[in-house]
Order: structure tokens, then C-alpha cells, then sequence
């Protein structure tokens, strides 16, 4: 049977979210990292449902079918509920047997399905339910012929019920004679915190789901009903806008106006716990218009991203406490940025080097009477970001400042839309999204004169957003240069994004739609030709991503020709190794306490060339986005980044080696050596300043 070339991207991605279960499973992490990572699963295939299952029901692709060709959209959706149910039981397993169990070995009880005895417990549920929880509430009779709609991904408790007997009803007149009804009541979630604390009883800490707080008070939302049973149900509903690219009209008004589609689009999935019976199920069913294909059994308690915020009254013992961010001794001796920057280009590591130093960048620009002029990218910013205000406080100082704010960046766009008008409010000039394209380069630039009529400008480039919060945890790299030639590239780039008339030329930058799968193809025949002639040829790419057929061939014809690549690709992947046509192809994944961001290239053996980009090779990202590749010319950067490369490409802890089955497979350990890349990375920045990490 001829080996197949390409996964199909979907498949692929599940096989990165099961390697979440895996951490989560793995016994050596404490309890709350565990936890973490049942959260971050959950959410992640709640996305993913939203998303991608809902764009093969109702909006399908052919390009994204790859690994699957010839089959339908619906085998497709089969063949992931197949795969999400039997991880799902693995979850169940892990979140109740394991951490659940061992969080009460430690002294703190969750109740679940039964209520706590002790009558202090009993009366504070009474009276939070009373004080705080009945007001949130609106139960709704389902009645025949009448649709209600669930809200896109809160947690409902669906009710049956019967009217209670009349007190002169005849003995013949039995429970299973009347008619049963049935109700639905959302749970509060995003008023109230979903696990609530009891009082503490005999030096132990006590919790109770929100849902059972409800649970636990029906009759007093249906005084007139014998309560016969409750579940757990959820609605995913599709995540699209409905918004088309090519448009007319403000497309900013459109977004706006949109957003409201969310909470009422077509269903992607219908969560229920597993134990409803069947009857009940039917009933819920035909209520809500639902297929076989939009349903799905789970847990008891839904939304399991919710243990995100489960409060560690033990704190700081059963979860992993990170070392500060690291402040380079280089970079405090500077009372400027821009002194700083003049010495030579800058590069930070995230989340091991402190961001505060893109706020200084940007905050001293924001005050330096000499600057003139800031433009920025906006992808997605913290809710309360610092950026944004450095943003707001310079153009109050009299600078002119442009910000190009993506309004289409998924589940980011009202965050944006409402930054963008905080941000136009105070005088900043907003352009927003381009007609069939997504900005997601992530780039500064800041111009300042130093005389006259000369200027010098300077420039911040990253692997990662301007996000405060999210580069304490995303492992990315951030760039400060004022490289003449690469702030030629980023003027030219910026007057593209302000006029599309403009027709950019670039000399050092790559950029998607102009030059740069142009010139990563060129640098892989550059290797392949290197390989022919009997020469080592080398690439080395790190990604979130890749599933671009053209450059996926390429790689296979670079493989065929004898070049070595080594590929550190953390979700979907869509290259298959192992085959005749890729057997020098290395596959990588890791997973570990910070989330692998960045994407950087390699190319070459000897004198490696070496790209820090925005971009994954992602179809989307290649065809309907602006993203950049910049080179890193300094041999003490290079090494930094090659040195951190290394520690990934020899991690035996926390990497995982991709089969062609899309199989984890750990590494063999050949000597006693163990490899942990985050943390050998955190260690090894640390102490170039002088400051000794010890291991977790």
C-alpha cells in the first residue's frame, strides 16, 4: 500500500492535545500543574470544536481536507468524535481518579454528585443560594413545538419533572402516569465563581460546584414539581462571524454588530453528561434540533477549563512557583532603550527575560521629545494592556502614533475593537483590517530625529504579541534593533499597510504575499543543492504549525536529496515521517510548563542562516496574512537562539519524537544525562547574569 503524504490537519492537531492528557497524567507534576493542564485540554478542544468542527459542518473547506481525500466532511467529524470520546474517558479517569483524589488526600474536598452532610455546610448553601445565586436565575419550561436557544458554551442543568399530586389524587393516579416536563436553568458561571468554598471543617478546605449549589435548590425554583433528575448539558456553537473578507461597508460596524452571532451560530457541539438516560436525551434532542453528529457525551460537570481558577488554598505547595523573569545586568546599566539599542541589536527571551523592557521601549519613546512618530501592530493585547496605555500617554505627549489594530483576530476582536476606540478617543490614529488579509506580524516602529534633518529610528520585532500577561507564559523571542536596512524593510512594510496602492520592496525582511515563500524555497534547493554535491546539507524549523503542501513537497524532495531537518512543530502537523520520502526528516514536539511560541528557521550546516519570524506554514498564515521573517546577524544572538535550539533538539523529558502514526513517542535516554529544554533554558540565561535556578 503506497504511504499516504500528509496527515490530515485535524487528526494531527488531536494528536497535540492528547499530549496535553499525557502531562496531565504524568505523576512527578504537582497537583495544580496537573490540573492545569486538564484546563488548558478542555478549553483547547472547546476552540477547536468552534472552530474547525464547526467549519466542516457548515462552511467546509476541500483545501483543509488533507490526509482524508475522497472521504466526506461528516467522516471527517466522525472520525474526531470517535478519537475526542475515547480521550475523553482517559480525562475522566485522570481528573477523578488522580487529582482529584490525591487534592482530597490532601485535605481539600470537592464535592461531586453528593452534598455535604454537615449542617454548617448545608445552611451556607441555603443562604448563598438565596443571597447570591437566585438572582442570576431564569428557569425556562421546554414546551412542544417551541425552540429555546442554548448560549454558546455556558453550562445549563437540564431538568425533568412532574407536577406535584393534588392532595385528594387518587391512588391510581401514579407517578409514572403523569406527564413528565421538562426545564433547563443556566448556571451563573460568569456572574459567580464556579467553585465555591464552605466553611473549613476539621483543618480541611471545601468546595462545592456552583452547579450543585443549583442543583441542590430546584424545588425552589419549581415550588409546583416533584424534581425527578438534573444534567450537566453545554452548547459549542460555531465561532464564525459570518463576516466575508472581500467586504463592503465598514467592516468595523460589521464586526461589532457580528459579535452577537457567536452566542446563537449554528451547533458545533452538544455536550451532555454521559449518565442522562437515553428518553432524556431524545427529548433535549428534538428541542434543540439537534443530529447524532452534534452530540457528544462527557463529564458530569462541564466547562473543565473552569479548574484554571480552582484556588490552591495550599499555595505555594502542589504547584510549580517560577523563577522571576530574569533583568540582564547589560540592559539595567543603560537608562536608555535607545542607548541600549545604538551599542548593538538587543534580543530578549520570553518568559525567562522580564517584558518590561518592550513597556520601557515604548514608554521612552512615548516621552522623548526627539521621537516624532510610533507605529505598531496590534494582534491581540492584554484586556487591560500597559501597551495600550504607553500607546494613549504618547500620543497625548504630542506624538503622532499609528496603530494598526487586526479587528479580525478570533475570539480578540471585541477586546480590539474596544482598545481601538479607547485608543482613537485619545488621539492615536487606528487603521484597521485589510480587505482579505490578517496583520499578524508583530512589529514597532519608532522614528526620532537626532538633528536637523537626520534621523535615527528603531524597531521591535517579535516571535510573539505585545502581550504583558501571555509572555509570562509563551515561550517567544523579541527583537530591538536599529539596523538601517531593517528599518528601510519595516517603513516600507508600514506605508504598505497605511496605502495598499503602495508597492513595497524589501531587502533584508521576508513578508507573506511579496517575497517570502519565494525565498524559503530558495533556501531549501540552496540545501538540496549542498546535499547533491556531497555536502551536509541542514534545516532546522520551528513551528506551531505546518501543512502547506508546496513547502511540505519541498521538504520531501530536500529529505529525498539526503538533507538532514530537524522539525520542533508543538500543534498541527501535517507532514508524515518515517516514509521513503522523508526518512531524513525528525519530527518534535514539545510540551512542558510554558507554551512553545516562537518560530524560528535554520538553513545551512555550516554558517547557519537564521530567521525569527510571526509565521507558521499554515495555509492560512501563507495566503491571508501579513507576517514577517527577519534575519538574526549577530554571531552572539545567533549563538544564544542556536544554544536554546540545541537544548530543545536534545530534551529527553519533555520532547516528544512524532511517528507516522502520530504516535508520542519519548526519547530514549542514552546517558545519565536528563534534558529538560525550558528549564535548562530558564538555568542557563539565569546564570549568564549570575543567578542559580534550582530544578522543580
Amino acid at each position: 500500500m503506497k504511504p499516504h503524504k500528509y496527515f490530515n490537519r485535524d487528526i494531527s492537531w488531536l494528536s497535540f492535545n492528547y499530549r496535553l492528557l499525557e502531562e496531565a497524567n504524568d505523576k512527578t507534576l504537582p497537583l495544580y500543574e496537573r490540573l492545569k493542564f486538564l484546563a488548558i485540554y478542555s478549553s483547547n478542544l472547546d476552540e477547536f470544536y468552534k472552530v474547525r468542527v464547526a467549519e466542516y459542518k457548515y462552511n467546509t473547506d476541500q483545501d483543509e481536507l488533507e490526509g482524508l481525500s475522497g472521504v466526506t466532511s461528516g467522516k471527517v467529524v466522525h472520525v474526531i468524535n470517535k478519537t475526542v470520546n475515547r480521550q475523553l474517558h482517559e480525562f475522566e479517569r485522570i481528573l477523578r481518579d488522580e487529582v482529584l483524589k490525591g487534592l482530597n488526600d490532601e485535605g481539600l474536598i470537592l464535592y461531586q454528585g453528593e452534598l455535604p452532610v454537615h449542617p454548617e455546610h448545608r445552611n451556607f448553601i441555603r443562604d448563598y443560594f438565596y443571597e447570591k445565586v437566585s438572582p442570576h436565575l431564569q428557569p425556562v419550561l421546554l414546551t412542544k413545538g417551541a425552540r429555546f436557544l442554548l448560549r454558546d458554551n455556558q453550562i445549563y442543568l437540564a431538568i425533568r419533572m412532574y407536577r406535584k399530586k393534588k392532595k385528594n389524587n387518587n391512588e391510581s393516579k401514579k407517578k409514572n402516569k403523569r406527564r413528565a416536563r421538562y426545564a433547563v436553568v443556566q448556571i451563573p458561571a460568569d456572574e459567580l465563581p464556579r467553585f465555591v468554598r464552605l466553611p473549613d471543617i476539621d483543618n480541611k478546605f471545601h468546595y462545592l460546584f456552583l452547579d450543585d449549589v443549583v442543583r441542590s435548590n430546584l424545588r425552589e425554583l419549581f415550588p409546583g414539581y416533584d424534581i425527578e433528575s438534573c444534567y450537566n448539558i453545554n452548547m459549542l456553537r460555531d465561532a464564525d462571524l459570518g463576516i466575508a473578507d472581500e467586504y463592503s461597508g465598514n467592516l468595523v460596524e460589521k464586526v461589532r454588530r457580528n459579535l452577537g452571532l457567536r452566542k446563537s451560530g449554528e451547533p458545533a457541539l452538544f455536550l451532555f453528561d454521559r449518565e442522562i438516560p437515553a428518553d432524556f436525551l431524545n427529548v433535549l434532542k428534538g428541542a434543540f434540533g439537534l443530529y447524532k453528529e452534534d452530540m457528544l457525551a462527557s463529564n458530569p460537570y462541564l466547562n473543565i477549563q473552569d479548574f484554571a481558577d480552582l484556588p490552591n488554598p495550599f499555595a505555594p505547595r502542589l504547584q510549580l512557583n517560577h523563577h522571576p523573569p530574569v533583568h540582564p545586568a547589560e540592559l539595567e546599566r543603560f537608562g536608555s532603550m535607545f542607548a541600549a539599542i545604538r551599542e548593538h541589536d538587543r534580543l530578549l527571551h520570553y518568559p525567562y527575560h522580564s517584558f518590561d523592557y518592550v513597556l520601557r521601549f515604548l514608554n521612552e519613546a512615548s516621552i522623548d521629545p526627539k521621537v516624532d512618530e510610533i507605529k505598531v501592530t496590534q494582534y491581540r493585547v492584554a484586556t487591560n494592556s500597559a501597551v495600550v496605555n504607553t500607546l494613549i500617554n504618547a500620543a497625548r505627549n504630542g506624538k503622532k502614533v499609528t496603530v494598526f489594530v487586526e479587528v479580525k483576530a478570533r475570539f480578540d476582536e471585541e477586546n480590539n475593537l474596544n482598545l481601538g476606540r479607547l485608543m482613537e478617543n485619545a488621539g492615536v490614529r487606528i487603521i484597521y483590517s485589510i480587505p482579505g488579509l490578517k496583520v499578524h506580524a508583530k512589529m514597532a516602529l519608532i522614528i526620532r530625529k537626532t538633528g536637523e534633518h537626520r534621523k535615527i529610528s528603531f524597531a521591535y520585532l517579535s516571535t510573539g504579541n505585545f502581550n504583558e500577561k501571555t509572555a509570562r507564559t509563551y515561550a517567544d523571542h523579541g527583537f530591538f534593533t536599529c539596523n538601517k536596512e531593517l528599518i528601510t524593510d519595516l517603513e516600507q512594510l508600514f506605508n504598505y499597510l497605511e496605502d495598499q496602492t503602495v508597492t513595497p520592496s524589501f531587502n533584508k525582511i521576508l513578508v507573506t504575499q511579496f517575497n517570502l515563500k519565494h525565498e524559503v524555497v530558495k533556501r531549501i534547493d540552496r540545501e538540496i543543492e549542498i546535499a547533491r554535491n556531497g555536502g551536509k546539507g541542514y534545516i532546522l524549523l520551528k513551528m506551531n504549525g505546518i501543512q502547506n503542501k508546496i513547502l511540505i513537497n519541498k521538504l520531501y524532495e530536500a529529505s529525498k536529496a539526503g538533507v538532514k531537518i530537524d522539525m520542533i512543530i508543538r500543534s498541527i502537523c501535517t507532514l508524515v515521517p518515517n516514509q521513503p520520502f522523508s526518512r531524513n526528516i525528525r519530527l518534535i514536539r514539545i510540551v512542558d510548563s510554558f507554551l512553545e511560541h516562537a518560530r524560528i528557521w535554520v538553513f545551512g550546516n555550516e554558517r547557519k542562516e537564521l530567521y525569527l519570524t510571526s509565521t507558521d506554514w499554515l495555509n492560512r498564515n501563507l495566503n491571508r496574512r501579513i507576517e514577517t521573517a527577519f534575519p538574526i546577524e549577530n554571531d552572539e544572538l545567533r549563538k544564544e537562539i542556536l544554544d536554546i535550539l540545541d537544548l530543545q533538539l536534545q530534551d529527553n523529558t519533555k520532547a516528544r519524537i512524532i511517528n507516522e502514526r502520530l504516535e508520542n513517542i519519548r526519547p530514549s535516554v542514552s546517558d545519565a544525562r536528563c534534558v529538560r529544554a525550558q528549564w535548562d533554558t530558564f538555568k542557563m540565561i539565569a546564570a549568564k547574569e549570575g543567578i542559580t535556578i534550582n530544578d522543580k
